[in-house]
């Protein structure tokens, strides 16, 4: 075979052609579902850093009559404001860094009932038909169980010809809903982005999305991760590679809003009508 000069040349131009289209910011598969481009970078996970009191200033003036404690509570001794500050610091933690060292897409929207159907043939949701006052197909799929969001994810490469569509790790669901923030979510945000709190699901996208145009990461449904869940409050650095449990991330419409936070870390089964899932696409 002739080599042709500039062969290679060329060859690297394609390469990189088709490694720029693989990043664009958004991507749309072929059965219509919206993912952004999630790029590298390092957060913090598992930091918890809890306020307490402290002995109120002897030179501040009381507080009005119906404010604060209250005449009628004895003040705290000293004694017992240490030992809230020493509960508060043995409590805490620092967490520790993760790095998120490829890009990803990640689903715009929790996966809906519509798309749940056209993939699997079947919906599971409870929230259909006359419990809901609008279109089902909008709503997120629901009563989704770790193995069903499996199942979805294996029959969607089978659709697409790819093995690039998985269930975000817990790190990479929480690096994404976090969306760099570093704190935790405060509660206007909360209710700005996901908290509904109503009896049913309602239609994605509806609420304010985040810094990086992610719809849902809090409230709507649980989401699925790939990982086993620790049987621990946070999680470690090293995910267990076994477990009876999968991480659920991110809240449903009914979970307390001390539930609907980045760094939550729940596990599944989880209640049957609440939970569903968003899908990874891999950049290869």
């Amino acid at each position: 075979m002739t080599r042709h000069p500039g062969t290679g040349v060329g060859l690297l131009l394609v390469a990189a052609a088709v490694a720029a289209i693989a990043q664009e910011p958004t991507y749309k598969n072929g059965i219509g579902m919206e993912f952004v481009l999630i790029k590298p970078g390092k957060f913090t996970i598992g930091r918890f850093q809890p306020t307490y009191a402290t002995p109120p200033d002897p030179n501040a003036p009381p507080p009005p009559p119906g404010r604060g404690r209250g005449r009628e509570d004895p003040p705290l001794t000293p004694e017992e404001y240490a030992r809230i500050k020493d509960a508060a610091v043995r409590d805490s933690t620092p967490g520790f860094e993760v790095t998120i060292a490829r890009p990803y897409y990640l689903g715009t929207y929790e996966v809906t009932q519509a798309q749940y159907r056209q993939v699997m043939g079947t919906n599971p949701s409870v929230f259909q038909g006359s419990l809901i006052a609008d279109a089902a197909d909008t709503h997120p799929v629901d009563s989704v169980t770790w193995a069903d969001a499996q199942a979805f994810v294996r029959k969607l490469n089978q659709m697409e010809k790819t093995t690039a569509y998985r269930l975000p790790t817990e790190f990479e669901w929480e690096y994404a809903a976090r969306a760099g923030a570093d704190d935790d979510i405060p509660w206007n945000e909360i209710r700005a982005q996901g908290y509904n709190s109503g009896p049913t699901t309602q239609q994605v996208g509806k609420m304010k999305p985040n810094a990086w145009g992610l719809y849902d990461m809090l409230g709507n449904v649980w989401e699925w991760t790939q990982d086993f869940y620790n049987e621990r409050i946070f999680a470690d650095p090293t995910p267990p590679r076994s477990g009876t449990q999968h991480v659920l991330k991110g809240g449903g419409f009914l979970a307390d809003v001390k539930n609907m936070t980045y760094m939550w870390h729940g596990a599944g089964p989880g209640n049957r009508f609440d939970v569903g899932f968003r899908v990874v696409r891999d950049i290869r």
